[in-house]
Order: structure tokens, then C-alpha cells, then sequence
């Protein structure tokens, strides 16, 4: 046993050291960014540092290190599509310190900067196809308690341990049920052997969560630092970003929502705008503002109940698909009352439904609700009802897993479906 393990570490795949590793990055960073300023300033340009060469250079550098550490962030979440968002992150990293500079009136190369953004642009793509082609992930599964409820994924090989010995095999690492009443000592021993040989060992419930991107609702789900409470210093910095991505915003969206509200108006009678009253942060109810895109004085469910329901109008049709309907909620953005990500915010009628299937359903107002959040852009935009289970569970990890870097993906995922119009309700 102990023998095979080490023969596995001594054979790890060339491609994770190459293409992962920090030291080969930091390698392949140089090369961005002094290729560019070797073709501009010469050879020994480092010799003569002047301002606008040493603001370049960092720019350049800055941008490379943002980039690998955004695209290495988001990865960790489940359907992170990275090919998606590398063009998308790249692009924001270098008009970020292009804008930097600007705005401080430092001097910098325009040429430098450029020819580093298509070489970062090239090696990224380039390192995702070679990961793709070579790296696929192989986990042993220890067959005891609930791992048969493991779903299979594209990327990822599951592969079923029929008895304590990893029988020569190279395993990415080790998913077991570590709260089964059915894992005996030998197994038990087992993990513990290859946690010592630097095998990764998961529980079940950490790779399902994984793998789907959701969270059991059976009961309450601690976050990473063992607590239910999201981070308060980084919903005080969230809160800020919000609040100066609104007032950003609103002028530029100014004329799109007079133009949208035109429309409206000239569509079917009735107001322009949609003002609801929904469960709010801390479970505080709020108004809600949207663009109506359904027919006034239409008695329903008190929810969407799919794309055809007959109460939205032609242009209700069009506002949905490329969610031009929420627009308006950038003043409950600037009010405090919402968040761009976050749960989307329910009706007082479904919360109370909810409340009465999910004893805790509360839990999901400890954060700002969100224009767009990671059930939207996950699951899709049906209709409230379908789904209700799943879409809490989506919920819920996104709580459990509060972060930014989650919210950058939701944001590139979110821009994505503004685009295209795909997967919206």
C-alpha cells in the first residue's frame, strides 16, 4: 500500500506542474510582458527604468497576476465554462490599469501595453486547451454510505474502490463518506495513509456540492469558516461596489429605460412600471421597482407560470429576454435594498409558501437579495413554481459560499445572458 503510494506522487502528470504551478506562471508573466517592451525599447531596456517604462512594466504585470488569480478563483466553482471568461477577464484587467493610469496622468507605451493584452490573451487560451486535452480529473470512491448519490461529470472520473489499495492506479484524490456508520477501520486506515501521502481524501456532501453547485436543504449549512453568518467586512465592501456601480450606471442606462418605458406605454395601457412589494435583507419587506411587462387588470397565479403566459404583453416578451425589466432596480441598488448578485428577491405570497416547506427558508434573506444571482444563471429563468427545491439549493450555496470571486462569475455569467437573450424568463 504504502509502497504504491508514493509511486503515484513520483509520477504526477507533467501538465499540472507545467501549467498550473505558480513558478511556470510567474515564467510565462516575464514573457508577457517583457517580450512587448524588448520589441519597443531594445535590449537592456532595464538598464534606463524612466517613469513611463517602469508604469508600463507594472500595468502589464499587475494585469497578468489580477488575471491568473480571477480565472484561478472562479475555476473552483461548478460550472465556471473558464474558455467562457477568459477573453471577458483579460479584456477587464488591462482597461482597469489602462484606466488607472489615465486617471492618475502617469505616462505609459500604448504599444507595450497592447502587444502584452494579445499575448496574455493567447497564453491563457492556450493553457485552458492543453488542461482540457490532458487534465481530467480521476477520483476513487470509497463505496460506503450515501456516495451511490454522486452525479457524474464531463471533467471529472469517478471510479469505485473496491477494497482498501489504490492497486496502482493514480488517483487526483479520494471521496468517501466520512459520517457513515458502514466505514470500517480498514477503510478508515485507508484514508488516513493517503492523507499522509499528500492524496487529497473529500466527503461526499464537499463533492456534491462541487459538482452540482448546490446545497442539501435538509437542514442548515455552515460556510467554509464554520459559521452561518456570510462575511461582514465583505458585504460592507460589497455594498460599496453596488452602491458606486449604480450611480455609475444609471446615466449611462438613462436613455435605454425612457426608450423601454416609450414602449411600454405605447404597447398596452397601463403604467410603466411594476412596483411589488418583496421579501427583503434581514427578512424586511421592500418595493420593488421593474418595467411591467405584462396586461394591467389580468387575474393570475401571483406568479410567471412560463414563457407562455398569456398575460405578458409583445414588448414584456422582449424586456424579459434581455432582462431590460430590471433595470429600474438600480434605484433599490442605490437605496440599499438590493444588491446587483444576490438570492432574487421572491414575492410576499411565495415567501410565505416556502416558509411553510423549508423551516429555516428565512436563512436566504441574510444577505442583500440580487438583481441576478447564481440560481438565475445556473438554473434559467423558468417559472417561479418549477424548480422551487433546486432553486433554493442554489440559494444556498451561494451563502455558503460568499465571495467575490463567485459574484465576478455570476457578473460575467449574467452579461452573457444579457447578450444573447438565453435563459432568461
Amino acid at each position: 500500500m504504502t509502497k504504491r503510494l508514493r509511486y503515484e506522487r513520483r509520477h504526477s502528470r507533467w501538465y499540472e506542474t507545467l501549467l498550473l504551478g505558480w513558478p511556470f506562471q510567474l515564467v510565462i508573466g516575464a514573457l508577457v510582458i517583457g517580450v512587448p517592451a524588448l520589441e519597443r525599447w531594445g535590449w537592456g531596456f532595464w538598464h534606463y527604468l524612466a517613469p513611463v517604462r517602469s508604469n508600463t512594466l507594472l500595468a502589464c504585470g499587475l494585469a497578468f497576476i489580477g488575471i491568473l488569480w480571477t480565472l484561478r478563483r472562479m475555476h473552483q466553482f461548478p460550472g465556471a465554462r473558464v474558455s467562457a471568461f477568459i477573453a471577458p477577464t483579460v479584456s477587464v484587467a488591462y482597461l482597469l490599469v489602462v484606466a488607472v493610469l489615465f486617471f492618475t496622468r502617469e505616462d505609459y507605451t500604448r504599444q507595450v501595453l497592447f502587444m502584452s493584452y494579445l499575448m496574455s490573451l493567447g497564453w491563457f487560451y492556450l493553457a485552458f486547451f492543453l488542461g482540457r486535452r490532458y487534465r481530467r480529473m480521476k477520483l476513487g470512491v470509497v463505496p460506503v454510505g450515501r456516495v451511490d448519490e454522486l452525479m457524474p461529470m464531463p471533467d471529472i472520473e469517478l471510479r469505485a474502490l473496491f477494497q482498501p489499495d489504490l492497486a496502482g492506479v493514480r488517483y487526483d484524490g479520494i471521496v468517501a463518506d466520512l459520517h457513515a456508520d458502514e466505514l470500517s477501520p480498514e477503510w478508515e486506515r485507508f484514508l488516513a495513509r493517503c492523507t499522509l501521502h499528500h492524496i487529497p481524501v473529500y466527503h461526499i456532501r464537499q463533492i456534491q456540492e462541487s459538482l452540482s453547485g448546490r446545497v442539501r436543504i435538509e437542514h442548515l449549512t455552515e460556510n467554509e469558516y464554520g459559521s452561518l453568518l456570510p462575511s461582514q467586512s465583505y458585504q460592507g465592501i460589497k455594498r460599496c461596489i453596488d452602491l458606486l456601480a449604480a450611480v455609475t450606471l444609471l446615466p449611462l442606462l438613462a436613455p435605454i429605460m425612457l426608450l423601454t418605458a416609450l414602449a411600454i406605454r405605447l404597447d398596452s395601457p397601463g403604467p410603466s412600471l411594476f412596483v411589488q412589494q418583496r421579501m427583503g435583507f434581514r427578512a424586511v419587506p421592500f418595493k420593488v421597482y421593474k418595467f411591467r411587462s405584462m396586461y394591467v387588470g389580468q387575474r393570475g397565479s401571483g406568479f410567471t407560470v412560463g414563457d407562455n403566459d398569456p398575460r405578458i404583453t409583445r414588448v414584456g416578451r422582449f424586456i424579459r429576454k434581455y432582462r431590460l425589466d430590471e433595470l429600474p432596480q438600480l434605484f433599490n441598488v442605490i437605496k440599499g435594498e438590493m444588491s446587483f448578485i444576490g438570492p432574487r428577491p421572491e414575492s410576499m405570497e411565495l415567501s410565505e409558501w416556502y416558509e411553510r416547506d423549508v423551516a429555516f427558508f428565512s436563512y436566504r434573506h441574510v444577505v442583500r437579495p440580487g438583481i441576478s444571482g447564481w440560481a438565475q444563471v445556473e438554473q434559467g429563468y423558468a417559472a417561479e413554481v418549477d424548480g422551487m427545491t433546486t432553486k433554493l439549493q442554489y440559494d444556498f450555496y451561494y451563502i455558503k459560499h460568499f465571495s467575490f470571486w463567485l459574484d465576478i462569475l455570476i457578473a460575467f455569467k449574467t452579461f452573457k445572458t444579457v447578450l444573447t437573450g438565453s435563459g432568461a424568463r
